[in-house]
């Protein structure tokens, strides 16, 4: 009589409730409560439930639409503002007000990056920026076959300025 769906709305005490008025209470009336009154209510939760499952899962397909519709927009503008800053190369009052406007970088999606609004494919690293600061010190390799004892290993370890 009673069903009970894995996310049921209704906690595992009430189901075993109505589990016991449905088998060894069945025949028990109370004055306002007994089997079918019990039933009908579990019924009427279920439904409500059923319908918040749909209302979520209609804001959740409306929340995706949003957000898909956001992220292009974002991408048209960002393309919008690329051709305006090339459009106002002469005018620097133009120029200026375009340069305060930041827009957002690209979502990735599914791993894939979009392409940003100057047509650089994300990951390049010809476009990346230098790395500041000295390079790191190359240190010599030491030669595997020798001990460190014959005439190369005295040049080696001797300052670069006594060496001929």
């Amino acid at each position: 009589m009673f069903e009970t769906p894995e996310n049921d709305s209704i906690s595992p005490a009430l189901r075993a409730l109505l589990e016991l008025f449905a088998t060894d209470l069945a025949d028990v009336k109370f004055p306002d409560v007994d089997t079918a009154v019990l039933g009908e209510s579990a019924a009427h939760v279920r439904e409500k439930a059923e319908a918040v499952a749909r209302a979520q899962a209609a804001l959740d397909a409306a929340r995706q639409a949003l957000n898909e519709s956001q992220e292009s927009l974002l991408q048209k503008g960002q393309r919008a503002l690329a051709y305006a800053k090339v459009f106002a190369e002469d005018d620097g009052e133009l120029g200026a007000k375009l340069e305060a406007i930041h827009l957002p970088r690209p979502v990735r999606k599914g791993g894939q990056a979009q392409v940003d609004p100057v047509g650089a494919a994300p990951g390049n690293d010809d476009n990346a920026p230098r790395r500041r600061g000295r390079p790191p010190k190359l240190r010599p390799v030491a030669n595997l076959f020798t001990d460190g004892s014959g005439p190369d290993a005295a040049q080696d370890e001797a300052p670069a300025s006594l060496q001929s």
